[in-house]
């Protein structure tokens, strides 16, 4: 086949919007084109697919390569296209053939009706070094939520590393790959992976207690009241009244986060490239008084939590609705 499309998805603030990754070869002078408004990261993809194509064991096809990333009004960015661009030219140039997982074909097991998976039925993501090998990808588990929201019955394909945590969304089958040669070892049949099984959560760490908390009457009975009616709450007060003090004790009166609560309350503190807390424990951050809306809430051209402050906002600031001053 000179036309491989395979499904992939980006990044758009907390969003993972689908991606289709198509990779056209035809004959004519050799050229590697991306298109589809990818930025600087994707467009040196170029060199990276091409190094791990080669030094994973297979041949680099001279031809005229176009890879086209739709939606191309959708801005593309980082190396996650890697694989997906790997496994498309491999399929473009005959040398991954897996007629069963062309896109609109199906192949019936031992002659029975069931379906097996189709390209259409998988989504790749992954970063390639220039040895083959494959290296975890930014957001994976606001990449999994999109794919969970997105394909009710797909399979996704990460590195090992990066799988690990999508793993944790229920209902969605994750595999994780090591390298190029793994992921196609795995298409053809010949070594398959298996399913990625979440780690099963330890004991989360307790909170701050507001039993430890002296005196305080009036602000103690406040925050009980907060946390239990889902009030937002105001501290004012000099330095050293115990307005931080009693501010950090407030997620120990919160219930546990659950279910679509700490997924996405991990998705954002990983976007945000911060250390997430124990995966169910709400998380606590404590921004500097003169931090501007913008230091703690994010912003840019690709919106997502500040980086450079670790801060992020949490599920718990929804439902408890704290504001300090």
């Amino acid at each position: 086949m000179t036309l491989a499309v395979i499904a992939s998805h980006a990044l758009a603030g907390l969003d993972a919007p689908p991606v289709r990754v198509e990779v056209h070869l035809a004959a004519g002078l050799p050229v590697f084109n991306v298109v589809g408004l990818p930025d600087a990261g994707v467009r040196e993809s170029r060199e990276r697919v091409r190094a791990a194509i080669v030094n994973s064991g297979f041949d680099f096809p001279a031809g005229r390569l176009t890879v086209n990333l739709a939606p191309a009004d959708l801005p593309k960015e980082s190396g996650r296209f890697d694989l997906p661009i790997a496994l498309g030219v491999l399929l473009a140039s005959g040398q991954l053939a897996l007629p069963e997982l062309e896109p609109g074909r199906r192949k019936a097991a031992d002659g029975d009706s069931a379906e097996t998976s189709t390209l259409d039925d998988l989504v790749v993501a992954g970063e390639l070094s220039l040895t083959g090998a494959l290296v975890p990808v930014a957001g994976a588990l606001a990449i999994a939520l999109g794919v969970a929201r997105e394909h009710g019955n797909a399979t996704l394909m990460l590195p090992l590393a990066s799988a690990a945590i999508a793993a944790r969304v229920p209902g969605l089958r994750v595999i994780g790959a090591g390298s190029l040669a793994a992921a196609v070892a795995h298409l053809t049949r010949q070594e398959p992976l298996p399913d990625v099984i979440p780690q099963a959560d330890s004991t989360p760490p307790v909170s701050a207690c507001l039993s430890d908390v002296r005196g305080q009457p009036g602000a103690r009975r406040a925050l009980e009241v907060a946390a239990a009616g889902g009030h937002s709450i105001l501290l004012v007060g000099p330095p050293g009244t115990g307005k931080s003090m009693l501010a950090q004790r407030l997620p120990g009166l919160l219930p546990p986060l659950l279910g679509d609560e700490a997924l996405e309350a991990a998705a954002i503190a990983q976007l945000a490239q911060a250390v997430p807390p124990p995966f169910g424990v709400r998380p606590f951050r404590a921004p500097h008084h003169s931090a501007s809306a913008a230091a703690i809430i994010g912003g840019g051209c690709q919106f997502q939590p500040n980086v450079r402050t670790n801060i992020y906002i949490c599920e718990w600031l929804e439902t408890a609705g704290s504001r300090y001053a």
